[in-house]
Order: structure tokens, then C-alpha cells, then sequence
């Protein structure tokens, strides 16, 4: 983002990306009403006027107000921040960074490689953080923020499933890379092993393969089976695993009305052998009646949750 150059605005022209006041504060977490007041008392930008009068923001003017949050942010007031040169912005926030933590700003750096579908700025952000930081930090720090800002951007029609999907995709490729790095060991079959899952029509799997990357870089047996899986499956595990704990993610799936029949069949076809156990996390684990669980069945707020009480019990 702060690495924007003057023959940087021809390459962003042809993106024909327009955002109302309303985008710009989902994108940033600065309220409209200040946008307002930094764009009339301080000229900090300059948007077009539809026929009706509304506020019409470009592409650049998105990446200038993430410029000037992450300095406002580091102590330098709007006053001071207005008086710069446009091209002095983005240098003033190189030095920030160099001086700072890059992970706060990162975040701002992938929305905007989001939007402009730019794998370049993305794979240097990337680079950057991986410079500093572990891929545990990266992923629980920037990644998981990212991803729940992203979710509350497509839930506001700030940006489309193409987005979305393009961004995390990025993510999922550099998660593979990592799991892939783990080091693979024999294991006694009297080990538990942890089997992950998505039930049938679910694709939302980054969490739990975050989790599956966690659980084998702690030495467990984990084995990913990844989306829509039927639910009658998951008994070729038992069939060799003495111990198995399933972990499943439910964010979209199942439906609200298929969910007491799922969680039923969970308890009479999957947990009819002592010793498993089923793990159930993600934002739909909200419309299960607790009444229907047993014993050998947890939820889960998310990933973070499960990996805090591993690191407990370790």
C-alpha cells in the first residue's frame, strides 16, 4: 500500500473501482462522520458527486485515507498530516513501518491487494511479515483479523465473492506450504488421532486447516479429510484408528433446520464407540441446543479456542 509510486496511478486507472462513504469506513474503521469532517476541514480528499449528490471515492483515495489512518494512528495529527506533500504520505509511512511493527499495517495492505486482485503487493506484504514474524504469529495476527474484516466487508457489499475468494485462496496456498513443512512421524495406533472434516455443502475451511497445521506441528496424528464430507464416511477412519477425535467446522452448514438431525446422527453413527469424541467450532455452533449434546461432544467458539486448551493441556 505505502508503496504506491507516481506511475502507480496509470496502473490503477484502469480498475474501475468506486466507493461510497459508507466503504471507505467499513474498509478503514474510521467513521464517516470523520471522514467528512478530515475532508472539509482538511482537504484530505477530494470525491466526485453523483447526480444525487453522494460522495464517490476512487481507488487511490482508499489507499491515501489508509496512509493517513496508519500515521494518525502513530501519533501524528491531521493538522500536521493535511500540511504533507501528497507523495510525502506513503513515505512517512515507510519510515513507520521500518520503525514499528509490521503487522498492524499489513492488514491494510492485504484489503488492498484484495481489491485490486494484486498477488504482487500481496507476496511482498507477505515477505515482509515472514522477515519478522513466525507463521503462527502471521496467521493468528494478521490472517484471522483479515479474514473476519473480510467477512463483515461481503456482509456490507463492500466487495464481491470473487474478493473474498481471491484473497483467501492466497492464504490457503501459503497454509499448505507450511503444513507441508512439518515433520512427518511414525506413529503408534494407540495414539489418538484427530480427524478434520467439513460436513456436506460447507467450504469454508481455512480455520480448520489451520488447526490441522497446528496439531501436526505439535506431533499428534492428524489427518485432513477437507470439505463436504458425508457424515457415513468418517466411519473408514474408525475402522482403523482405535481413538479418534473428529473435528468439523460448521460457518454456512449445516442449515438451521438440518442441524438437530445432524448432531443426532453424529451421536448414533460416529460416538457409538467409547473413547471418540466429535469437536465442533465455528459461528453456526451458536444454534445448537446444548441440551443435545453428550458428553463426548465439545464446541468450540473457533480454531484459537482449541489451540489455547491444547497448549493447557500439553
Amino acid at each position: 500500500m505505502y508503496t504506491l509510486k507516481a506511475n502507480k496511478s496509470q496502473e490503477l486507472e484502469h480498475i474501475q473501482n468506486t466507493f461510497s462513504i459508507k466503504d471507505l469506513e467499513n474498509f478503514s474503521g474510521i467513521k464517516a462522520h470523520t471522514i467528512r469532517i478530515w475532508e472539509q476541514r482538511y482537504s484530505l480528499l477530494s470525491p466526485e458527486r453523483t447526480e444525487g449528490n453522494q460522495r464517490k471515492y476512487s481507488l487511490l483515495e482508499l489507499q491515501k485515507l489508509l496512509n493517513v489512518k496508519y500515521l494518525y494512528e502513530n501519533g501524528f495529527k491531521i493538522s500536521k498530516i493535511a500540511k504533507f506533500r501528497e507523495e510525502e504520505i506513503p513515505l512517512q509511512v515507510v519510515q513507520l513501518i521500518k520503525e514499528n511493527a509490521e503487522s498492524h499495517h499489513a492488514l491494510d495492505a492485504f484489503k488492498l491487494a484484495m481489491l485490486k486482485f494484486d498477488q504482487v503487493l500481496f507476496e511482498r506484504t507477505y515477505s515482509k511479515l515472514m522477515a519478522d514474524l513466525s507463521f503462527r504469529r502471521i496467521f493468528l495476527d494478521v490472517f484471522i483479523p483479515l479474514l473476519q474484516v473480510i467477512g463483515d466487508l461481503w456482509q456490507a457489499n463492500s466487495i464481491t465473492p470473487a474478493h473474498e475468494h481471491f484473497i483467501s485462496n492466497l492464504i490457503q496456498q501459503k497454509l499448505v506450504a507450511q503444513i507441508e513443512r512439518n515433520p512427518q512421524v511414525e506413529l503408534p495406533m494407540s495414539q489418538r488421532t484427530y480427524v478434520l472434516y467439513l460436513p456436506h455443502g460447507e467450504i469454508h475451511d481455512l480455520g480448520l486447516l489451520y488447526l490441522h497445521y497446528e496439531l501436526s506441528l505439535r506431533g499428534e496424528r492428524s489427518i485432513y479429510l477437507g470439505r463436504s464430507v458425508p457424515l457415513e464416511n468418517l466411519n473408514e477412519v474408525k475402522a482403523i484408528y482405535p481413538e479418534v477425535t473428529f473435528i468439523s467446522q460448521f460457518t454456512v452448514e449445516p442449515s438451521q433446520s438440518e442441524l438437530p438431525g445432524y448432531i443426532d446422527r453424529l451421536k448414533k453413527e460416529i460416538l457409538n464407540r467409547k473413547g471418540d469424541e466429535v469437536w465442533l467450532l465455528g459461528r453456526k455452533c451458536q444454534e445448537i441446543n446444548q441440551d443435545d449434546l453428550i458428553a463426548s461432544m465439545r464446541v468450540y467458539d473457533g480454531a484459537i479456542q482449541v489451540i489455547k486448551e491444547l497448549e493447557e493441556h500439553a
